[in-house]
C-alpha cells in the first residue's frame, strides 16, 4: 500500500460537545485513516492547517451491534484522533462552532 496523504489521513473533524470543550484547552478530534500512525496524523495536521502539533493521542472506536430488523449489523470500527496544538495556535475551522 502507498504512502498516505495529507489528506487521507484526515477523514473529518469531530464536531460535538465533548471536542468543543476540548478546544478550549486547544485540543482538537479528527477521524482519521486506520493505517495512519501518530507522525502521520501530526504532519498532516501541521501541513493543512499551519499549526504546530505539541500530542497526538489515537483512539481506536469499536463498532457497535444494533438491531436492523429481526436481524443484527454492525457499524463499522473507525480511527480517532485529538490533536494538542502549541499555546495560541487555533484551527480555524472550528471557530464559531
Amino acid at each position: 500500500m502507498g504512502a498516505l496523504g495529507v489528506y487521507d489521513v484526515l477523514r473529518r473533524p469531530i464536531v460535538t460537545e465533548k471536542s468543543s470543550a476540548l478546544m478550549a484547552e486547544g485540543k482538537y478530534a479528527f477521524e482519521v485513516a486506520k493505517s495512519a500512525n501518530k507522525f502521520q496524523i501530526k504532519r498532516s495536521v501541521e501541513t493543512a492547517f499551519k499549526v504546530t502539533v505539541i500530542d497526538v493521542h489515537v483512539i481506536n472506536m469499536h463498532g457497535k451491534t444494533k438491531r436492523v430488523g429481526r436481524g443484527l449489523a454492525t457499524t463499522p470500527s473507525w480511527k480517532k484522533a485529538i490533536v494538542t496544538l502549541k499555546e495560541g495556535d487555533a484551527i480555524e475551522l472550528f471557530q464559531g462552532v
